[in-house]
């Protein structure tokens, strides 16, 4: 018989480190990203609320981008984006794609 694994979560809501309507600094991604890295370790997915929130290309490249140029491609499997605009969406898909792609260059043989 199979079973589902029960997989613990960290939820974290964005809008409690915007400025306004926008999570723009590498800034207030950095002690971000150590948290989540804290609750990968520790076997949680990491699902980021975007509720009332926009991000720039260059927090969403400290919070995500560095996560996949630590941990691989892999790591995007445990990490899940809620309530992103089309603009936020747009943006975490270039930057995982980007960073997936200079991961896979710099450790290929």
């Amino acid at each position: 018989m199979a079973y589902a694994m029960n997989t613990m979560r960290s939820n974290i809501s964005l809008n409690q480190y915007a400025r306004g309507h926008l999570v723009g600094a590498r800034a207030t991604a950095s002690p971000l990203r150590e948290e989540v890295e804290i609750a990968l370790a520790q076997g949680f997915e990491v699902a980021f609320d975007f509720s009332g929130v926009e991000a720039t290309q260059s927090f969403i490249d400290e919070l995500v981008g560095v996560l996949i140029l630590r941990h691989g491609p892999d790591i995007l499997g445990r990490l899940i984006f809620k309530s992103c605009s089309e603009d936020v969406q747009a943006i975490i898909e270039f930057v995982a794609t980007d960073r997936c792609d200079q991961y896979i260059k710099s450790h290929s043989h």
